[in-house]
C-alpha cells in the first residue's frame, strides 16, 4: 500500500529540506520582553483602502511603542488580481503617511532577515510545509473538477446545509493512496487540500484583543492550500509566513473573524503557537437613508487613500483623525497636547471600540485646519509646493514666480497665539489665494454683475459712493486698530451707523453699518465675501494696488 510519505515524495520529489531546516533559517527574533512584531500584508491590486491605511497605522504604532518590529509583506499569490505598478504605489502611499516598515517589502527592494517578503518568491517554503502536512496525513491531493464541485454545492443547497468541501462531501479525502498515486501518474489535474479534523457543529473559544472572548464554530473545511498553478492560497500562506516571520500579533479587519477557525486549525495541525489576533472594526458611512454601511471603494471617493493625497489633505492630519477612530481617548489627549507630539501617545487595544466608526470628512477637515495653522509660512509653502508639483501646475506657478510674496499671503495672521485657520487642503489653495494675483483678479472682476455685493440693500451708485469715499480717504498705517478706526470714520462721514444697535434703533437715519462698508471693500479687493483678515490683505497687496482695484471697480459699476 502506498504511504503518505510516498505521496508527498511523488508530488514534491525535489523538496529535501524540512520544517526543522526552516526553523533554523528563521529563528525566533531577539527582541526585548513585550516587544510586538506586527505586519501589514496588502495585495497588489492597485488600490489602498482607507481601512487598510487605518490597519497599517495601528500595526506600526503597536510595534513602535513596544520596541518591536513592523514589516510589510506583499501577498501576491492571486495573480489574476494584480495591477501593474501597484506594488510601488502601495509602498509610496504608505510612506506618504509616514508608515514606513522596519523591514519587509519596500516597493522596489526588500530589507530584513525573514524574507523573501513577497509571497510569490516563497514557493520553496510553502512546498516544504505542505510536503510535511502530506507526510503526516493532514493534507491530500484533490482531483475534483469544477463540475463535481458545482454538483456538491447543488446537493448542499437542496438539503439547506452548510456549503463547502467537508465531511462526507470531501469526495477525494476518502480515496486510497494507491488511487491517488494512479491519478497523479495519469496526469489528472489536482490541488492540495488541508485535512481538517474539526466539526462545525462544535464551538471553540477564541480570544481577540479587541472583541475579547467569544465562541465560534470549529473549522471542518478541507480548504485548498496549494493551487494547480503552484502557488498557495491566502489562508495557508499567511499562516506559514506569520510563523516563520515570527509575527506576534496579527492586526487585520474584522471581516477576517469568520476565517479565524481555519487559521487556528492550520496552526494546530502544524504544532505551532498561533499569534495573538486583533480584528479591527470597519470604517462605516451613513447612506442616504441614514443606514450604516461599509466605506465602499465603489461608492465613496474617500475609501481610497489616493483621494486624500490628490485632494491635498496633510497626511499628518489624516493619521491624526484616524487615531481618533482607533482609540477613544486620543482626541482628548491631542487637544491637551495642542495637536503636536502624536508619537508620544500610547495606543491601547483596551481603548478601541468593537463597533465600527463612522467616517467624518468634516472632522478630518477640522484636524487639517489645526495642523496647517501650526505650520510656519515656510513649512506650509514647502508643503503646498510639493503638492503642486505633483497635482496642480497652476498653483506651482503662483508659488514659484515669487515665493516671498506667496509666503506673505500664507503668513496672514499666522504668527500669533491663535493663528487663523483658513486652509484645510492644498487643492483649495489656488482658489483661496488667487485674488492676490492681478491676472486672476482681472478674471474674477470682469463680470461685476456676478460679484456678491448686497444689491438688495445697495444700488451700484451707492456702492460707488462708498468706494469713492474709501479711495479718497483710506490709508494703511502700521497699526490695525488705527486702520479700522479710519474705515469707521469714513463710513460715518457718508451716513453709516457705527454699530448694529444704532442702525436698528434709527434705520431711516442710516444707509447701513460700518460692517457694510468693510464688506464692500472686501468684495472690491478680493471678489468674495469671505477672505483672510482684510487689513492684512491690503498689507500684502499694498496701498497703491488696493487703490487701483478700488478705481477699477468704480469704473465697472
Amino acid at each position: 500500500m502506498t504511504s503518505d510519505k510516498e505521496i508527498a515524495d511523488l508530488i514534491f520529489p525535489d523538496v529535501t529540506l524540512t520544517i526543522d531546516d526552516l526553523e533554523k533559517r528563521y529563528p525566533k527574533r531577539d527582541l526585548p520582553n513585550g516587544a510586538e512584531v506586527t505586519r501589514f500584508a496588502p495585495s497588489p491590486t492597485g488600490f489602498l483602502h482607507t481601512g487598510s491605511l487605518f490597519t497599517s497605522m495601528v500595526c506600526r504604532k503597536v510595534a513602535t511603542q513596544t520596541g518591536g518590529v513592523f514589516f510589510v509583506r506583499l501577498e501576491d499569490t492571486d495573480t489574476k488580481r494584480e495591477v501593474e505598478n501597484s506594488r510601488t504605489i502601495i509602498f509610496d502611499q504608505l510612506k506618504a503617511f509616514n508608515i514606513v516598515p522596519d523591514e519587509g517589502f519596500l516597493g522596489s527592494e526588500e530589507k530584513g532577515d525573514y524574507g523573501p517578503y513577497v509571497q510569490s518568491k516563497r514557493a520553496d517554503i510553502y512546498k516544504i510545509v505542505i510536503k510535511h502536512l502530506l507526510e503526516i496525513g493532514r493534507a491530500y491531493p484533490c482531483f475534483c473538477s469544477q463540475e463535481e464541485l458545482d454538483e456538491i454545492r447543488k446537493q448542499q443547497e437542496a438539503a439547506k446545509i452548510l456549503p463547502g468541501y467537508y465531511g462526507q462531501f470531501a469526495k477525494y479525502r476518502f480515496i486510497s493512496n494507491d488511487e491517488r498515486k494512479e491519478l497523479i501518474e495519469s496526469g489528472k489535474p489536482y490541488v492540495i487540500r488541508f485535512k481538517s479534523l474539526g466539526n462545525h457543529i462544535h464551538k471553540i473559544k477564541v480570544h481577540d484583543l479587541i472583541h475579547k472572548d467569544f465562541d465560534i464554530a470549529q473549522n471542518d473545511m478541507d480548504i485548498v492550500i496549494f493551487k494547480s498553478d503552484g502557488l498557495p492560497t491566502y489562508h495557508f500562506a499567511h499562516v506559514v509566513d506569520d510563523h516563520f516571520m515570527r509575527t506576534t500579533t496579527v492586526i487585520r479587519g474584522e471581516e477576517w473573524i469568520a476565517s479565524l477557525p481555519i487559521h487556528l486549525d492550520l496552526f494546530e495541525a502544524l504544532g505551532w503557537e498561533p499569534p495573538k489576533y486583533a480584528h479591527i472594526p470597519l470604517i462605516l458611512k451613513l447612506d442616504d437613508e441614514g443606514h450604516k454601511r461599509k466605506l465602499s471603494k465603489r461608492l465613496d471617493a474617500e475609501a481610497a487613500v489616493s483621494y486624500f493625497i490628490e485632494e491635498g489633505y496633510p497626511c499628518e492630519a489624516v493619521i491624526m483623525y484616524l487615531m481618533t477612530l482607533a482609540n477613544t481617548n486620543f482626541e482628548e489627549w491631542i487637544f491637551q497636547h495642542h495637536f503636536k507630539d502624536m508619537d508620544q501617545f500610547v495606543f491601547s487595544f483596551e481603548k478601541m471600540s468593537s463597533d465600527g466608526s463612522l467616517f467624518d470628512i468634516d472632522k478630518l477637515s477640522f484636524f487639517s485646519r489645526e495642523i496647517l495653522a501650526n505650520y510656519t509660512k515656510t513649512q506650509i509653502t514647502d508643503a503646498i509646493l510639493e503638492y503642486a508639483n505633483a497635482y496642480n501646475p497652476a498653483l506651482k506657478n503662483l508659488v514659484e514666480r515669487d515665493r516671498n510674496y506667496f509666503e506673505e499671503i500664507m503668513n496672514i495672521e499666522r504668527e500669533r497665539e491663535n493663528p487663523r485657520k483658513d486652509y484645510f487642503k492644498y487643492s483649495n489653495i489656488y482658489e483661496s489665494v488667487g485674488f492676490f494675483y492681478d491676472e486672476i483678479y482681472s478674471d474674477l472682476v470682469s463680470n461685476s454683475s456676478n460679484l456678491p455685493f448686497n444689491r438688495e440693500k445697495f444700488t451700484n451708485e451707492e456702492i460707488k459712493t462708498v468706494l469713492s469715499a474709501l479711495l479718497n480717504n483710506i490709508n494703511l498705517p502700521e497699526d490695525e486698530s488705527v486702520w479700522f478706526g479710519n474705515i469707521k470714520n469714513i463710513a460715518v462721514n457718508i451716513g453709516f451707523a457705527e454699530n448694529n444697535r444704532s442702525f436698528k434703533e434709527n434705520p431711516e437715519k442710516y444707509k447701513g453699518v460700518v460692517a457694510d462698508v468693510a464688506e464692500i471693500l472686501r468684495i472690491t479687493l478680493t471678489c468674495r465675501k469671505n477672505s483672510p483678515n482684510l487689513y492684512y490683505v491690503m498689507r500684502v497687496l499694498g496701498l497703491e494696488r488696493s487703490k487701483q482695484r478700488i478705481e477699477h471697480m468704480i469704473s465697472l459699476l
